[in-house]
C-alpha cells in the first residue's frame, strides 16, 4: 500500500511563519497534530499529504537523504549539502520569502579591500609575511571554497565557525568570513564589510523535491496536484481577467493585439492579461473606445498540467 506524499515545513522561525502564510494564501492551510509542540500537521482539505515541521537545516538533510518527498528551506542550505550535478534534489519553485545573501565580509578597517581581487593581494601578502594562508570563517565550507576556487584565490583556508560567524575577526579566529546576511547590519556592527563583487548566492526559500524518495504514482500524483494548485494562485496573483460588451469584442481584441498573454477568459468578450499589462490595456480600449470594461483579479487560474510536477515526473521516469 502506498503511503503518503511527505511534504516537510519549517518549524520554527521567521521562516515558519512565512511558510504557514504562503500555503494559507495557496488554500493550503495547516492544521497542526500534537498540540502547539507537535512536529507533524496535515492540509486542511487536501488528503494524502502528510506534513512534518523540522528545522530549515534538517528539511535540507532529509531531501539530500530521501526521508521526504517535498520540503520548503532555503536554497543556501541545500547548496551546502548537495550540488546541480548531484541529481538528488530538484528545486520546484522560488517562493520570494526567507531572502537572504551569502557574502565575503571583510574587516571595515582594511580601506584598501573593496573586491575579490584585493582579498587576494591580501591574502599573498598575508601568505609572504606569517608563512601561513588567510583564514576565512564560515559555516558554508562547501560553497565557500567553490566560491574561492572560481575566484582563483588559493591563499586561502576554510576554518570551522563554531559561534558567530560574524564575530570571528574581532576574536582573532579569522581575517575574514563568508556568512548569511539579510540588511548587512549584523556585519556592519562587528566592523565588517560586504566585498563588492562578493555575493556567493542570492538566498531564498525554495520548494524542492528529493530525487531519492520513495516515489510512486500515487505520491507522484499528489504532489502533481498540490503544485497544480501552488502554480493557479501564483498565475492569479500576476493577472487580471477584461470583459467588455459583447458586440465590440473584434474591436477590443485588435486593440489588445500583443497584450493578452492567456489566451480568452471566462467567455468570448474577454482576455487575460499581465498585471503589468493592466494600465496600458485599459488605454489601448479606451482609444478603441470599448467600454465599459470590467477587471476581476480571479484567486487562482489553472493549467491542465503542472510545470513543475511534469519536469519531477520526466526527472523520476514515472
Amino acid at each position: 500500500m502506498s503511503g503518503p506524499l511527505v511534504l516537510a515545513v519549517p518549524s520554527k522561525g521567521r521562516l515558519k511563519d512565512q511558510a504557514e502564510a504562503w500555503l494559507t494564501d495557496c488554500g493550503l492551510p495547516l492544521r497542526a497534530g500534537g498540540g502547539p509542540r507537535g512536529y507533524a500537521a496535515s492540509i486542511d482539505g487536501f488528503e494524502g499529504v502528510q506534513v512534518r515541521l523540522a528545522s530549515a537545516a534538517d528539511i535540507a538533510a532529509a531531501l539530500v537523504s530521501g526521508d521526504v518527498h517535498l520540503g520548503v528551506t532555503g536554497e543556501d542550505l541545500l547548496g551546502e549539502l548537495t550540488s546541480p550535478e548531484s541529481a538528488r534534489v530538484m528545486l520546484l519553485r522560488a517562493l520570494g520569502f526567507g531572502r537572504a545573501d551569502l557574502v565575503v565580509a571583510a574587516p571595515r578597517s582594511w580601506i584598501d579591500v573593496e573586491s575579490m581581487a584585493d582579498l587576494d593581494d591580501v591574502a599573498h601578502l598575508h601568505l609572504a609575511r606569517t608563512g601561513s594562508r588567510l583564514r576565512v570563517a564560515t559555516k558554508y565550507r562547501v560553497q565557500a571554497r567553490a566560491f574561492f576556487a572560481r575566484q582563483g584565490l588559493a591563499e586561502c583556508r576554510m576554518v570551522e565557525s563554531g559561534g558567530a560567524t560574524e564575530g570571528a575577526p574581532a576574536a582573532g579566529a579569522a581575517e575574514v568570513v563568508v556568512d548569511i546576511t539579510t540588511s548587512g547590519a549584523t556585519l556592519a556592527a562587528n566592523g565588517l564589510k560586504v566585498l563588492s563583487d562578493g555575493v556567493i548566492l542570492r538566498s531564498q526559500a525554495r520548494l524542492a523535491a528529493s530525487l531519492g524518495a520513495g516515489w510512486d504514482a500515487d505520491t507522484l500524483g499528489a504532489c502533481q496536484r498540490l503544485l497544480g494548485i501552488i502554480e493557479a494562485r501564483a498565475r492569479g496573483r500576476s493577472i487580471a481577467s477584461l470583459t467588455w460588451p459583447g458586440e465590440r469584442d473584434g474591436a477590443a481584441r485588435l486593440a489588445l493585439r500583443g497584450l493578452a498573454t492567456f489566451g480568452e477568459g471566462g467567455g468570448s468578450d474577454g482576455v487575460i492579461v499581465e498585471n503589468s499589462n493592466l494600465f496600458a490595456a485599459a488605454q489601448a480600449l479606451a482609444e478603441a473606445a470599448v467600454g465599459p470594461v470590467s477587471v476581476i483579479h480571479p484567486a487562482f487560474l489553472f493549467e491542465p498540467v503542472s510545470d513543475a510536477g511534469a519536469r519531477l515526473a520526466a526527472a523520476l521516469d514515472l
